[in-house]
């Protein structure tokens, strides 16, 4: 029989399609991928080609080596067909006092995580995960600094059906003027439920979780990465810090590194038990306003593409998922990173 979830959070309702569910190895993708070369003469991502991206705004060398060519380990840079662009005017108007509008003011920039164009993020050793998930604190400690700036959202496309266009390994950092309503939601959520029980709704979803232990894929270095109850989709992850912390800014280096352990390890028993997936990858975040606040806990949420959204999902806004949480989250546990 099917059964409703309400995600503790966010109070939104999904459908566990139990009587259609398929077993967790059943999602493994079975075409063959493309071999991928390591260097692609074409790719503006590729060491040689800086001149085909906009002027970087930061990287790490290790050898040496001039702005803006060869010898990076780590490149950040302008995205060239950026949603939102820092040249623009900060403005808002109101047409006739009912349409709203700005000019598309913000930053987009590209994290290009590594020279090799063919690596995966979960097969790079320890050393380097952390090297890119230092690269985001940099430039979110960066943008925070610009008080035209309300929120950063870092994200990561894998595959074409997430979204992404170029093979090259490389994440996204949008800073925006605005809170999305979709976020405010969110936050809107979080704060009643710390108005009802003086806590945290993600500190009581981590203590739960850890209770009741079968939805949990891993538990260690300081984060716990599970299967929500409400997950949305099959293979859908989360990964949550034990610390409370309202921003990603607000983590300490020690526990940035530890997080980037986590994870590449967790995207390592997602790429072996189902083959590589494409996947969206989201670091949630409170704005910086909310910096410090005890009613939000930043986290990671992780995405896999493994079906289609559809007229009933558009239609009412609720979610099949035809994977059982706690079965995808057994499944996990035994694959060996």
């Amino acid at each position: 029989m099917p059964e409703l979830r309400q995600d503790p959070a966010t109070r939104e309702w999904v459908v566990i399609a139990t009587e259609r569910a398929k077993r967790p190895d059943e999602f493994a993708r079975s075409e063959k991928k493309e071999e991928v070369p390591e260097y692609d003469p074409g790719c503006p991502f590729c060491p040689g080609n800086e001149s085909m991206t906009p002027p970087e705004i930061w990287a790490r060398r290790g050898g040496g080596g001039e702005p803006d060519g060869p010898g990076w380990t780590i490149r950040v840079v302008p995205n060239k067909f950026a949603a939102l662009t820092p040249d623009a005017e900060l403005n808002r108007e109101e047409e006739h006092g009912f349409f709203r509008r700005m000019n598309g003011f913000g930053s987009h920039e590209v994290v290009v995580e590594s020279p090799r164009h063919n690596v995966n993020f979960c097969s790079q050793p320890d050393a380097k995960a952390e090297e890119i998930v230092l690269a985001f604190r940099e430039r979110y400690l960066a943008l925070e600094k610009d008080k035209r700036y309300r929120l950063v959202t870092i994200f990561r496309n894998r595959g074409r059906e997430a979204g992404t266009s170029l093979e090259h390994p490389h994440s996204q950092i949008l800073a925006t003027p605005i809170v999305p309503q979709h976020i405010r939601q969110r936050l809107e959520e979080a704060t009643r439920y710390y108005d009802n029980h003086g806590r945290c709704v993600f500190c009581d979803m981590i203590e739960r979780e850890r209770e009741e232990a079968d939805r949990v894929v891993m538990d260690e270095d300081g984060f716990l990465v599970f299967a929500p109850f409400g997950a949305r989709v099959p293979f859908e992850i989360y990964i949550m810090p034990h610390d409370h912390h309202a921003t990603f800014g607000e983590i300490p280096e020690p526990e940035a590194r530890q997080f980037a352990r986590v994870l590449r390890r967790i995207l390592s028993r997602l790429n072996r038990s189902v083959n590589d997936p494409p996947y969206n990858l989201v670091v949630r975040t409170a704005p910086f306003s909310d910096r410090g606040e005890d009613f939000y806990h930043w986290h990671v949420k992780i995405v896999p593409r493994l079906t289609t959204a559809a007229g009933f999902e558009l239609g009412t806004g609720v979610y099949i998922n035809v994977a059982v949480p706690e079965e995808t989250a057994a499944f996990l546990r035994s694959v060996r990173p």
